[in-house]
């Protein structure tokens, strides 16, 4: 019988070090995830190049030859680029803001800004009517806006992560609650609003890449950018900070200072896209859900160009089919909306927890 239990506890040995010798601390548990993510991210790069070639030629009303085949393809190069720089903004702002936050099922969203647009837009035409919100356009007012929400932002994280009660949670509670105050505010402006000018606003507040105005890009393109090269330099650290306060601490990570920085960052991504195309309150939260589900690894270096990719498809791919398909050009948004809330919905059931 001791003889069965030490030849038991010796093969429970061997396996124990055989087990050992296959762990590793590279990003994918084996060669075959590693070779399938980068099969599935040049596939979705290659989708998005499709889609994105048949947003500029296909169902094009002039010939080839015809001289203005090239002012149409130029237009609808400019709501390309719209579409590039909501899915770079969007989708790595919600990946990096669910890693610090170790959660992911809230989104930047809850921090206002989308509030915070909408009673901009509502407050102009109350206060100055229908055309001080037409004129209420070009570089100046725009960076107006990203300004106000960096800022509002910027104070929102000082008061509440600095000092020896910074408390992340207790930033996301209030940032919830000036949302829904701003809402509130909005609502009854809207409310007290003619027709005409209802008409004139709910176009603005609906997400569209007609929003963009290309005089805005010699601004908008460097900064998103510049954001996203530090966001993506800032890969390792992320991984770090997705383990938690004491984890992170322990690693030698200045863990609240690395969480400014990061909410910062996710700000003006945000800020940007916000005051580019408007309100996209679920697209985010969608393309980083599937981000999860398609690169097998928390490393953020495989995980952003990932999230990238499908956020380029998806939002290429619904206005592809919703233009030339299905002939419904006003309502994409609110079908990437529509998805998105119902995969918020589905992770909230199978999580049954925030």
């Amino acid at each position: 019988m001791n003889a069965l239990k030490y030849r038991n506890r010796e093969n429970a040995g061997i396996d124990f070090s055989l087990h050992s010798e296959n762990r590793s601390a590279r990003a994918f548990r084996s060669k075959k995830e590693e070779k399938r993510y980068w099969i599935l991210l040049i596939t979705l790069i290659a989708l998005g190049a499709f889609a994105s070639y048949g947003l500029l030629v296909y169902n094009n009303p002039v010939p080839v030859d015809s001289p203005s085949f090239i002012p149409v393809v130029r237009r609808r190069i400019e709501a390309l680029i719209a579409m590039v720089i909501a899915a770079v903004c969007q989708s790595l702002s919600t990946v990096a803001f669910q890693s610090i936050t170790n959660n992911r099922i809230i989104t930047p969203s809850l921090l206002g800004f989308e509030s915070l647009y909408s009673t901009i837009h509502t407050g102009t035409i109350f206060f100055f009517g229908a055309g001080a919100l037409i004129s209420f356009s070009g570089t100046g007012p725009f960076i107006l806006q990203v300004v106000v929400m960096v800022l509002m932002s910027l104070i929102l994280y000082g008061w509440l992560l600095s000092g020896k009660y910074g408390n992340l949670q207790l930033m996301l509670l209030i940032g919830i609650i000036i949302g829904v105050g701003l809402n509130s505010v909005s609502t009854f402006m809207r409310r007290l609003l003619a027709p005409s000018e209802f008409d004139i606003l709910q176009a603005r507040l609906f997400g569209s890449v007609n929003n963009a105005d290309s005089a805005y890009y010699p601004i908008v393109i460097p900064m998103v950018i510049i954001v996203a090269i530090l966001l993506l330099a800032n890969s390792k650290k992320l991984n770090v900070l997705s383990l938690g306060r004491d984890v992170s601490t322990s690693f030698g990570v200045k863990h609240q200072a690395s969480i400014i920085y990061t909410l910062i960052l996710v700000s003006v991504l945000m800020s940007i896209s916000t005051a580019l195309i408007g309100p996209l309150t679920f697209y985010g939260f969608l393309v980083a859900i599937l981000s999860y589900q398609a690169a097998p690894t928390y490393d953020h270096r495989y995980i952003f160009p990932m999230a990238l990719a499908i956020g380029f498809l998806i939002i290429t791919g619904a206005y592809f089919f919703m233009y030339h398909v299905f002939n419904a050009q006003g309502v994409v948004s609110v079908i990437i909306e529509l998805f998105g809330g119902i995969t918020f919905l589905i992770v909230i059931l199978r999580k049954r927890a925030l």
